[in-house]
């Protein structure tokens, strides 16, 4: 809270301590104070989209938005605290509810598109922006709505008919010198993690599923990266999730914010508990908190950068990476995470 950008200190007000309505009502306003959720929010074009795409990243040679897709700006915005019916997410909103339907318009592939595209890249890419989409809605806080429970039901059925099947036991197959996914592969994706996350009560009405999903996803990661034949091509498919992101020490080490993405989601979807593994990971880095309470790297004092690009929506919130405010992100990471997983918040 001394040190904190305004998102990072609502958030921590709201969903980390939880201080309550009459709090709230006095700190409703701080998400919209932070300039750069404002010059975020200022992007989005008419029609509700940014930068007439979808999943595409900032333009490290523009400005800090620039080229930002619509998905990953929407999520932006939510974890800078905005709340769904803010007119830059109610405007998009449209577009990703259209983008859950079987819909075969060229122009809602947006940037995997184009006039080269055979049918099964147009299929790969459409379910890629459907589960994107799906994930968006659901943390935006619509899991009541008929379009993305039907959606949700559809995305798990077929994660999970997959994860039940022989195929999911030995799910490589060789393509000349590589081995890779066969085309009906359909292990879950980080964006389906993500949508079943925020969807509690839909996740207690599939809860025989959810099991077969904790169970994929504790089994170790295989050697080959997740490679996927898609018609007579073999394309990279990064936001899958083919095991344990999470297996060590070393690999938390080695990228603190995918780790503590990969424990958020965790607590988010209730396996955080039962898995003892992830559980002293999480030990761990609350031990290397300062005596105030604010954590720091376990080695040096360098600033902690993100280096997968799946997770540019959630960090870093902090406008500044200087002084103490390289460590509130993490820090109310730390904080939500343990809420999220039942612990004890002690507030000073």
């Amino acid at each position: 809270m001394d040190h904190a950008a305004a998102p990072i200190q609502f958030r921590a007000i709201c969903d980390v301590a939880k201080l309550g309505d009459a709090i709230l009502d006095q700190v409703r306003s701080l998400p919209f104070t932070h300039r750069p959720a404002l010059s975020l929010a200022v992007a989005q074009q008419f029609d509700g989209t940014w930068s007439n795409s979808m999943l595409t990243l900032p333009s490290a040679r523009g400005g800090q938005f620039d080229g930002v897709g619509t998905i990953n700006a929407a999520r932006r915005l939510l974890e800078y605290g905005w709340d769904r019916d803010t007119p830059p997410l109610a405007r998009a909103r449209r577009i990703l509810f259209r983008l859950l339907a079987e819909d075969d318009s060229p122009e809602l592939l947006f940037e995997f598109g184009g006039k080269a595209i055979d049918d099964d890249l147009a299929h790969r890419g459409r379910a890629i922006l459907r589960e994107a989409a799906a994930a968006t809605l659901a943390q935006a806080g619509y899991e009541g709505d008929p379009r993305l429970r039907g959606a949700a039901r559809r995305i798990l059925e077929r994660v999970a008919s997959y994860l039940r099947s022989p195929l999911a036991q030995k799910p490589f197959v060789r393509s000349g010198n590589q081995h890779v996914l066969p085309p009906e592969a359909a292990p879950p994706s980080i964006y389906a993690l993500l949508m079943l996350a925020h969807m509690p009560l839909f996740r207690t009405e599939h809860h025989d599923a959810m099991e077969v999903l904790y169970r994929h996803l504790e089994q170790p990661l295989p050697r080959q990266d997740a490679m996927q034949l898609c018609g007579q091509k073999i394309v990279s498919q990064p936001h899958l999730v083919l095991g344990d992101q999470l297996p060590n020490r070393a690999v938390a080490d080695a990228d603190v914010i995918s780790a503590l993405t990969w424990l958020e989601l965790m607590a988010r979807l209730g396996y955080l508990r039962k898995n003892d593994n992830w559980n002293k990971l999480y030990e761990r880095f609350l031990d290397d908190r300062d005596a105030a309470g604010v954590w720091h790297p376990h080695k040096g004092t360098n600033v902690v950068r993100a280096s997968n690009p799946l997770h540019w929506a959630v960090y870093p919130l902090e406008e500044h990476a200087s002084g103490e405010e390289r460590w509130t992100d993490v820090t109310f990471r730390l904080g939500l995470i343990g809420r999220l997983s039942g612990r004890t918040i002690e507030l000073g």
